[in-house]
């Protein structure tokens, strides 16, 4: 295993922390990739053979170091490639690193049982198409004939999916720069179904990172929806983690103005059609930060737009004087 991906535990207190947990992990390898919001990618291989340790051994003093610097705990995957490592992290939880054998067919057993859903890069719609044939675990893809898969979502995506199924990895860690960028997190009291208060929760987050944006007189290029709801069958094992979908989104413009967040962040809670799912909490990132002076905008001659931003204004010069709660929205103020 030459390839972790961790999850940090961050919550918006601790968002201010992510730029030292990569220099922690710069430590151990150059070679890291960031997965807004809380993931990276790190490749251990020559960590391995500097610090005489295999990666399961590096991954549990990257958790004690980034507990006891920074107060963030963290769930590591292990694998002999990044794709491997992104579908191990789906089992691994705070304490407990899960990772993939490189041993001859323990890839492909790891894979066997698992939905089409679990390997990165594989959506609802292409998940959907493959179910409707019965091809709903990666051992019935990886059993399936290529001509069959390449009619269904394509040649070029079936061949990938067909070898990825079957273990062959050829992703590599990219070294970036992750952006800095705004949280906003939103835990509900019990896992919540209604999805009129998860639309008000959605509205709270993107008001509060809206008015930080423009307290900061800064604008965001990209908004990330985080969704942690309960993972039923850890629960059941004692486990009391949660699983999470994160969904982004390239805003048409760059912006601080909370009604183009709120919309940005509806639009990508109704397209992931969670229907009844019992929902822990809903978290808002703005990335891609720049100063507002650097940014341009389409003009518009539109009356009800300019009027808004107008009020938007008069709101934050109240909440400065006053405090965060002296204006609301109406749907927040009951």
């Amino acid at each position: 295993m030459t390839i972790l991906c961790v999850r940090f535990q961050l919550t918006p207190e601790r968002e201010a922390a992510l730029p030292g947990l990569l220099r922690l992990l710069e430590e151990f390898t150059p070679v890291v990739e960031g997965l807004p919001p809380d993931g990276v990618l790190a490749d251990l291989r020559g960590a391995e053979r500097y610090f005489g340790r295999g990666a399961v051994e590096l991954a549990a003093v990257i958790r004690v170091r980034s507990l006891a610097l920074y107060g963030v705990d963290c769930a590591i995957g292990a694998g002999p490639g990044p794709m491997l490592a992104r579908v191990a992290l789906r089992d691994a939880r705070p304490g407990v690193t899960c990772a993939v054998s490189e041993e001859p067919g323990a890839v492909a057993q790891f894979l066997a049982g698992r939905p089409v859903s679990a390997l990165p890069g594989v959506g609802a719609a292409t998940a959907r198409t493959l179910c409707e044939y019965g091809l709903d675990t990666l051992g019935l893809v990886a059993a399936a004939p290529l001509s069959t898969l390449q009619r269904l979502i394509g040649a070029k995506a079936g061949r990938e999916l067909r070898e990825k199924a079957n273990g062959i990895d050829r992703g590599r860690v990219v070294p970036n720069a992750v952006s800095r960028s705004l949280a906003a997190e939103r835990p509900f009291a019990s896992d919540e179904l209604n999805p009129d208060r998860h639309r008000r929760a959605l509205l709270s987050a993107a008001e509060e990172i809206g008015a930080r944006l423009r307290a900061g007189e800064k604008v965001c290029h990209t908004l990330t929806l985080t969704v942690r709801y309960a993972d039923l069958r850890r629960a059941r094992a004692g486990g009391g983690t949660c699983d999470s979908t994160t969904r982004s989104r390239t805003l048409t413009e760059p912006t601080a103005h909370s009604a183009a967040l709120t919309k940005a962040a509806y639009g990508m809670y109704e397209a992931l059609g969670l229907q009844r799912a019992r929902v822990r909490a809903l978290a808002l990132r703005a990335e891609g930060l720049t100063p507002a002076y650097r940014a341009s905008y389409q003009l518009t001659f539109d009356p009800v737009d300019d009027k808004v931003r107008r009020i938007e204004e008069v709101a934050d010069r109240a909440r400065a004087r006053f405090g965060p709660r002296a204006v609301l929205p109406g749907a927040l103020a009951a």
